[in-house]
């Protein structure tokens, strides 16, 4: 039992440092993910995001959004300021998906929100990005029509980890929206607050 000791502590020492090397982030409820479906789809209604600053921090944090269309490319990205108690409604169609940078609008996709401490601006979504808890997030979703009509549903994101190298590649390709887009890339943050 003795010999085991030892072995279990490197064992666990080197998991830690792994884990450390890996850029987990330590701080949880900060990476929000979720879909859309049938975005700007002859028909089809227009699906929402919502989002929250439930006031646990008791100041403003910044809502992260990065749009990636169904090959897993960043089509668009944007920071909005969420006040305390404050409810920002965001339009898939109108404010996420119709600028993006290669012009081409997407159907399908995955939504990506890091909630934040306030930045530059006060939301800059391409750098110093410091993930602080308490956003909360739901998108309704468009499904495939059935007869003449597009089911709705909605659902809360599901949190995940955010990693460092996450974190440092999604600041990153915003940045290069920025700079290559010449406006375009760039979403809006909708209404309310």
């Amino acid at each position: 039992m003795c010999k085991r000791l030892p072995i279990l502590v490197i064992a666990l020492v080197t998991l830690g440092l792994l884990t450390l090397g890996l850029g987990v982030a330590s701080a949880q409820d900060v990476y929000k993910v979720n879909y859309f479906s049938n975005a700007n789809t002859s028909g089809a209604p227009d699906g929402t995001v919502r989002i929250d600053n439930p006031g646990v921090t008791g100041g403003n944090l910044c809502a992260m959004i990065y749009v990636f269309d169904y090959d897993q490319q960043l089509s668009e990205c944007c920071g909005c300021l969420e006040t305390p108690n404050g409810l920002r409604t965001l339009s898939i169609n109108s404010n996420l998906t119709s600028n993006p940078l290669t012009g081409v609008w997407e159907h399908n996709g995955v939504l990506k929100v890091v909630s934040s401490a306030v930045n530059n601006n006060p939301c800059d979504p391409t750098q110093n990005v410091a993930p602080t808890a308490n956003l909360r997030v739901w998108v309704t979703h468009i499904q495939n029509k059935v007869g003449s009509a597009y089911p709705i549903t909605e659902t809360e994101s599901s949190d995940s980890t955010l990693g460092a190298t996450e974190l440092a590649n999604i600041q990153a390709e915003c940045e290069f929206i920025g700079i290559l887009g010449s406006g375009h890339g760039i979403c809006y943050c909708g209404w309310g607050d």
